[in-house]
């Protein structure tokens, strides 16, 4: 029977209805390979040659560099010589665009996230972790979206592996209903929402996909799309920014092995993640627990959808995870 499930930190339904495909459909249907672009049409091999030079950030060097940090040359936002300023149009509130858009790139023109080493995967998330620390000092930044394209589906634009960093003006809307559920959730209890559904899934067990000693991997209880899974630190860390060496090193490796499973269970689907980090207004967040949020791009908004604001997922959260965790479905 189908359901209705509530998010219990932002207040969003979401429509369970399991019933509508007794198996994903995309779980059998021939995939393509991944077939890599060119390096010879690649924007980022030869960085001087397409004009991302010089960078804001090469590791270990410029000359020999592993990880570079780039300036979008397409930015969603840019800097300004002010920071950003509300204005009114009419009846209308608007405010200037003022920010930062970012590239990460790693070396290797075919080794996307799910096929780096270890110490790389470590060694990426190290920097995003600076890079989060960097942005805190921004006084013109409010909040810092750090996200990852893997497939044309998910929005990837170009082959080439690269990781996206924007600091935005505003906290976004997705951001701020969290932040409030878990604010009143901590209020009401004394105690983090994120904590207590950690808890709660250890002892279920059916929706905990993986563990190192500092992370879990769940399939959340309100899943809005087929195989979503979120990548928690399992002690309370409100900030990504304050996290400790490592509990940063099990996320990466908890997220790679969580791609590594998609890749290996559910045929590879394009996919999207963020980190959900805390403002950058410095106020206290200690209710706030960060985390990572995986969306394998395999269903698509339609009407309903689009018309009540409420996902339909059509794989129960407790298959997704018996799934991933190596399970035949």
């Amino acid at each position: 029977m189908s359901e209705l499930r509530q998010d219990l930190t932002s207040g969003d339904w979401v429509l369970l209805a399991p019933g509508r495909a007794a198996r994903p459909k995309f779980l059998d249907k021939k995939k393509p390979a991944r077939t890599p672009t060119p390096k010879s049409t690649c924007p980022f091999e030869d960085l001087r040659k397409s004009g991302n030079w010089p960078p804001i950030l090469a590791l270990p060097n410029e000359k020999r560099w592993e990880i570079v940090v780039l300036p979008n040359k397409y930015p969603a936002i840019e800097r300004g010589q002010v920071c950003s300023v509300p204005f009114r149009q009419g009846i209308y509130h608007a405010r200037t665009a003022v920010g930062t858009h970012n590239l990460i790139v790693t070396r290797d023109h075919t080794k996307h996230f799910v096929d780096l080493s270890k110490a790389e995967a470590v060694k990426l998330f190290e920097v995003f972790q600076a890079l989060h620390g960097i942005a805190a000092k921004d006084k013109c930044a409010a909040y810092v979206s750090s996200f990852y394209n893997y497939g044309p589906d998910a929005g990837a634009s170009v082959w080439h592996p690269h990781y996206q960093m924007l600091t935005l003006p505003i906290i976004p809307p997705h951001n701020v209903r969290s932040l409030r559920g878990a604010s009143e959730y901590f209020k009401k209890f004394g105690r983090c929402v994120r904590c207590d559904i950690i808890n709660v899934e250890r002892k279920k067990k059916t929706r905990v996909i993986f563990e190192n000693t500092h992370a879990i991997v769940l399939a959340p209880y309100a899943s809005k799309r087929p195989f979503e899974v979120t990548v928690l630190p399992k002690k309370h860390w409100a900030s990504f920014r304050e996290t400790s060496p490592a509990t940063v090193r099990d996320i990466a490796l908890a997220l790679q092995s969580t791609m590594q499973r998609m890749k290996k269970y559910i045929n590879d689907p394009d996919l999207n993640f963020f980190i959900h980090d805390t403002p950058l207004d410095h106020k206290e967040y200690r209710y706030h627990h960060w985390h990572i949020e995986v969306i394998p791009r395999t269903s698509f908004e339609a009407g309903f959808e689009y018309s009540t604001r409420i996902d339909v997922n059509v794989v129960d959260p407790d298959t997704a995870a018996a799934i991933l965790r190596g399970k035949k479905a």
